[in-house]
Order: structure tokens, then C-alpha cells, then sequence
């Protein structure tokens, strides 16, 4: 779940004019080239050269986050999803492989602040903001931190507390269903969830990340 570097290891989006096993990753230069060629066609001819070639690396992307392969494909299908429904694609100023990286990770990091700490906004479901451009190298670090610091919290937690927790909040499980199955009290479910939110709400907050969603 750690690690910000989307260039890591070879590029996978490739040119729609470069298929084939001969030709190899086509440089993101290139592909922002094609694309913005195929938007200037028509928004839909861009946005769907856009998609073929970064959903899939955007959904392997997010799986370093989110732990679920379900929950990344939503993360990125929501990301396409507003940026075609707001017509951000049409002024992105940057590449679209930064913006649609940078939304992506925003998203699954709102996605992890929600789930681990029980909170939902309208904002953080539905808001797309333009962090594509205005993300920033302090910014990046901040979500690498919170993202270990998050992990560490979790591996830190009794063994039971924590599968628990994971039960709750990643196969999202009712606590009587957690209940029943490990055989607990339902008050010993509820006291390990208390612990669990209890530590991780201390990392968002120490961030200062929990601040607009506690006003709901």
C-alpha cells in the first residue's frame, strides 16, 4: 500500500497506433501526443484512447493503496467517471498520466480515511478536485506518510483487534457477523473497533486531514 512513484517499472500504456509485439512502451510524450490527436478529433474519441491506455496501470496503482482489487477499479472508474462528467479533460494543463495518477491517489487516500475511520462526506465521494495540477511534492510525501504510518497502525494492533478491524472495514462485515463467527460478545467486537478507530482517527487528525469531515 506504500509507494507514490508512478513511473515505477516499465511504462504500460502504449499507443493506439503502436500495438503489436514488435513495438515496445511507447514514451509518455508520445501517448500524450496521440491523445490530445484523438481529443482534438472528438471528446470521445480522446477520452477513450485516454482510457485504454492507463486504466489498467491506474488500477494497479490504486491496488497499492486499497488493499481490494474491487475497490481500486472503483477508485479509478469514478476518476474517469467525473473527469468526463466535470470535462476536466479538456483543461488539463499538465500530461493526463499525472493528473489521472494524482487523482487516483487522492481518491484512494480519501477512500482510506473514510473507511478506517468511519467517516462519509457528500465532498469526499463525489468531489473531484484538479489535483493533477496542483499536487506538489510536500503534498506527495504527506500521503507516503500517512499511508506507512497508517499501515503501521494496523500491523501494531492485537492480533484479534486487528482481524477484527479488517473484517469490518475491508470485507465490510457487520460486527455480529464478526461476532458469530470468531465466537466474541458483540461488546467485545464493538470495544475492538473503538481501539482500532481510536488509533487510526489519531493519524488523520495529526495531519490535520480529519478536519472539513468532522463538520459533517
Amino acid at each position: 500500500m506504500t509507494g507514490l512513484d508512478e513511473q515505477t517499472g516499465p511504462d504500460p500504456a502504449r499507443s493506439p497506433q503502436s500495438a503489436g509485439p514488435a513495438n515496445g512502451p511507447v514514451p509518455v510524450r508520445d501517448n500524450e501526443y496521440f491523445v490530445r490527436l484523438a481529443f482534438a478529433e472528438s471528446p470521445q474519441q480522446g477520452f477513450e484512447a485516454l482510457f485504454r491506455l492507463y486504466y489498467q496501470a491506474l488500477c494497479s496503482h490504486a491496488l497499492r493503496f486499497v488493499y481490494t482489487r474491487e475497490v481500486a477499479e472503483d477508485i479509478v472508474g469514478e476518476v474517469f467517471y467525473q473527469l468526463w462528467k466535470t470535462g476536466s479533460y479538456a483543461s488539463v494543463q499538465h500530461t493526463y498520466r499525472t493528473y489521472l495518477y494524482a487523482a487516483v491517489r487522492h481518491r484512494a487516500h480519501n477512500y482510506l480515511r473514510d473507511e478506517l475511520t468511519g467517516t462519509r462526506t457528500p465532498a469526499s465521494l463525489d468531489a473531484l478536485d484538479d489535483t493533477g495540477q496542483t499536487e506538489t511534492p510536500q503534498t506527495l510525501i504527506e500521503y507516503d506518510e500517512t499511508f506507512q504510518r497508517v499501515e503501521q497502525v494496523i500491523h501494531a494492533l492485537p492480533p484479534q483487534c486487528q482481524r477484527v478491524f479488517l473484517m469490518s472495514r475491508f470485507e465490510n462485515r457487520k460486527n455480529q457477523e464478526i461476532a458469530d463467527e470468531l465466537g466474541l460478545a458483540l461488546k467485545t467486537v464493538e470495544a475492538h473497533m473503538a481501539r482500532a478507530l481510536q488509533q487510526l482517527r489519531r493519524v488523520f487528525l495529526s495531519a490535520g486531514l480529519l478536519l472539513a469531515a468532522w463538520l459533517y
